[in-house]
């Protein structure tokens, strides 16, 4: 593993010694074989790319800071912190690093939140084969990639003078420990897997119950499933 990264430390300074363009791109995903089908695709398209991977927000950050990058790929559901929290401290790290969040959730879910903590483009796994390429290089060019599907809702939105749904009053936390919750997760599951303490977890139950005008998980988990917030199979 070390050789590798000493590798991809090298090889950048040599190719630009050389005139070439180099670009790095860092693919941050917990399953293997994303990175690995990602980095395919980036190696097919561009003649002189190097591709690191992160495998968590640890490894994730480590890298930022020890290494510059072109861009980062970053997978939405992380394990630990969460993508919207990794991409804030990406912002915070390196203000003008691009990153593309990757996201096996429908853009109307985590779209604009995304956006809106300082993402350059928002893709779904599904369509990432297609889309990958174009947006790396859209966001290269110092641009925003926003898929067709998405533009067309984020218009038809500002079109429409409609009330905005309940769940956009809440804070990206919250929005993510009402999709735990309504995906099953106990409040000590949840305080685990995000590091938080069960109290915590607790205080934003209560918020969201407010702020949704609810009083239960049962409650909770219904609106998240009719908001299609949560898919049913979670």
């Amino acid at each position: 593993m070390g050789m590798d990264s000493e590798m991809q430390a090298l090889i950048p300074k040599v190719w630009m010694g050389m005139g070439e363009t180099v670009i790095r791109v860092l693919v941050a995903d917990d399953h293997a074989i994303v990175r690995r089908g990602l980095k395919l695709i980036l190696s097919e398209e561009f003649e002189r790319v190097v591709v690191g991977e992160a495998q968590n927000g640890k490894e994730l950050i480590e890298q930022i800071e020890k290494d510059d990058w072109e861009v980062v790929v970053l997978d939405i559901t992380m394990p630990g912190r969460s993508g919207l929290d990794l991409l804030k401290e990406i912002k915070r790290l390196r203000p003008q690093l691009p990153v593309l969040i990757l996201s096996m959730h429908s853009e109307d879910q985590f779209a604009v939140r995304a956006f809106k903590a300082g993402a350059a483009g928002y893709m779904t796994k599904e369509k990432a084969p297609e889309e990958l390429v174009k947006a790396i290089k859209k966001v290269l060019a110092g641009g925003k990639y926003v898929s067709a599907t998405l533009a067309e809702t984020l218009v038809s939105g500002l079109e429409v003078d409609t009330d905005k749904p309940a769940y956009e009053s809440l804070s990206d936390r919250e929005y993510q420990v009402l999709r735990m919750i309504a995906s099953g997760k106990t409040v000590k599951e949840i305080a685990d897997e995000l590091s938080l303490s069960m109290k915590t977890i607790s205080t934003y139950r209560t918020r969201i119950l407010e702020k949704l005008r609810m009083r239960t998980n049962a409650e909770l988990t219904y609106y998240a499933l009719a908001n299609k917030l949560v898919h049913p199979s979670l």
